[in-house]
């Protein structure tokens, strides 16, 4: 009898944690609902309004850039502005992850990183680790240089009208 409640026991406190955990993301996925206003221009590092913004057409995407300066060096040198583009992609829901970007594995949900503001979920500890460790540019570069955006990050299809 007392090995039955017991079980009873474990079995619903195993069943609020995978609750919580639910909630957690649904929650999550609400807040990433919500409609990007802004964003940082990848040239110039201001935060602009999108809907003020020129688009420079970048991986079948549009990047925003705050003035035609930026867009002609946008242009001219996409391989320079290429991480901060790419974080932007994301940014602005154009992009979304589906796998982890320094292996190419597959995500642990409870592996994850803010990074410049954009939640990133990795494989495992150790990428998860790796990443908390380095700060600024150096850890942008790490999930949205080139390399590790292929690795990770795959563009959102668009829905036709």
């Amino acid at each position: 009898m007392k090995k039955s409640v017991l079980t009873l026991f474990a079995a619903c406190l195993a069943l609020a944690c995978v609750a919580g955990t639910y909630a957690e993301e649904k929650q999550e996925a609400k807040k990433g609902a919500k409609k990007v206003l802004t964003v940082k221009c990848p040239v110039a590092g201001k935060e602009i309004k999108i809907a003020d913004a020129k688009t420079v057409a970048y991986r079948k995407a549009n990047v925003y850039v705050c003035c035609d300066n930026c867009k002609g060096k946008m242009e001219k040198d996409t391989a320079k502005f290429a991480t901060k583009a790419n974080h932007q992609l994301v940014r602005t829901k154009q992009f979304r992850q589906t796998k982890c970007p320094l292996s190419g594995g597959p995500i642990d949900k409870e592996q994850k990183l803010k990074v410049s503001g954009q939640l990133v979920r990795f494989c495992c500890e150790k990428c998860q680790g790796k990443t908390a460790e380095a700060k600024g540019d150096a850890q942008l570069a790490m999930i949205f240089a080139d390399a590790a955006f292929d690795k990770g990050f795959k563009a959102v299809k668009k829905k036709k009208n």
